[in-house]
């Protein structure tokens, strides 16, 4: 029998590079070679350090990590409709029913049933291994512009803000603040800037990532998170605030500052998880008309339309990683991610090796 090698997470704040049974696909299944697989923030979050998540973020004891892979497909089994061998695939990493309200609706992350809804990386092998079998109804298509580990930011960072910001809607009219400047809040100015915002703050409490995000050039202003964060907003905007603001932190007080520094008939959107919130209702929400949005990781349509605006816009995912590890040294990768001393941080493999 043939194996690979593949990465789990003991929940120690360890990694455990094991062999693994190379797959075989099934009806409806690829078998995929893995290209670049990044690291998601929830990785570290629910699964790195303790096994503390719950339902679709209930780790199972053993399951190859990563839900954020791109690569090409080797092997199609029977009943493969649309992808076919040698194609350069993305992942959407929840594989759902594909029955109930909302995998019709494209958002399998929110699927229903108990029974068959499994999230590559927590419930099903993901994408920190050599290959990787993926049900072909999950996969979004990788036009040659985009590299693979532009893809694979696609599988959820890149889809979840470009989710979150659809909902609060972008324009050339709007200014824009986002609180938490991680892989996550450098994506969100990246994109709002394509879509047209004005201008873009920045809000972030850790000295690397402000200096990460001032290199990229990424932002009008990044401030260091402090007390004072609503009123610089609010002098740089003629005291206003801004139109729209975004919430990539989950922490409480930067959830402060996105509400008290957006404007009359400003939109938030929560996208980073996890913490609390709290605001005075009236002052701070109903009397200046304002809307919070949540947030949870993208349909997969958005995706295939993130894909192809991507490459109208001339963007690219993959100049936000800061570092590159291959899969032999993936405990070196999940410890540097847990620092937060980085910007994003890949397992690549073959031509995505720099």
């Amino acid at each position: 029998m043939k194996t690979m090698r593949g990465a789990i997470l003991p929940g120690n704040s360890t990694v455990e590079l094991k062999q693994f049974p190379i797959p075989y696909p099934e009806h409806g299944e690829v078998l995929i070679k893995m290209k670049s697989s990044t690291i998601c923030g929830s990785d570290i979050r629910c699964i790195y350090h303790e096994h503390l998540g719950k339902g679709p973020e209930g780790y199972q004891k053993g399951m190859i990590a990563g839900h954020e892979p791109a690569g090409q497909i080797v092997e199609c089994g029977p009943g493969c409709r649309r992808f076919k061998t040698g194609d350069r695939v993305i992942i959407y990493h929840i594989s759902g029913c594909g029955l109930c309200n909302d995998c019709r609706r494209g958002y399998m992350i929110s699927c229903t049933s108990e029974k068959y809804r499994r999230a590559y990386g927590w419930q099903r092998d993901g994408g920190m291994a050599e290959y990787m079998l993926a049900e072909e109804k999950d996969l979004v298509f990788l036009p040659e512009p985009l590299t693979y580990s532009d893809g694979a930011q696609v599988a959820c960072g890149f889809g979840t803000v470009y989710e979150g910001l659809e909902k609060i809607g972008i324009c050339g009219n709007d200014a824009v603040l986002v609180t938490g400047l991680g892989p996550v809040g450098l994506a969100a100015a990246m994109l709002a800037r394509a879509m047209g915002a004005s201008r873009i703050y920045g809000i972030e409490v850790l000295d690397e990532r402000i200096a990460i995000a001032q290199k990229m050039n990424l932002f009008d202003a990044v401030f260091k998170a402090g007390p004072d964060n609503v009123a610089q907003i609010r002098s740089l905007t003629g005291g206003h605030g801004v139109e729209r603001s975004v919430d990539c932190s989950a922490n409480d007080k930067a959830r402060l500052t996105c509400i008290q520094a957006a404007r009359k008939w400003g939109k938030i959107v929560f996208i980073g998880e996890g913490g609390t919130c709290s605001f005075q209702p009236s002052p701070d929400i109903i009397h200046d008309q304002k809307t919070i949005y949540g947030s949870w990781v993208t349909n997969i349509w958005r995706m295939e339309e993130l894909v192809e605006r991507l490459v109208r816009w001339n963007i690219h995912p993959e100049t936000l990683i800061t570092h590159r590890f291959p899969l032999d040294r993936v405990s070196e990768a999940y410890a540097l991610m847990a620092s937060g001393k980085c910007g994003k941080v890949a397992v690549v493999f073959d031509e995505e090796l720099k």
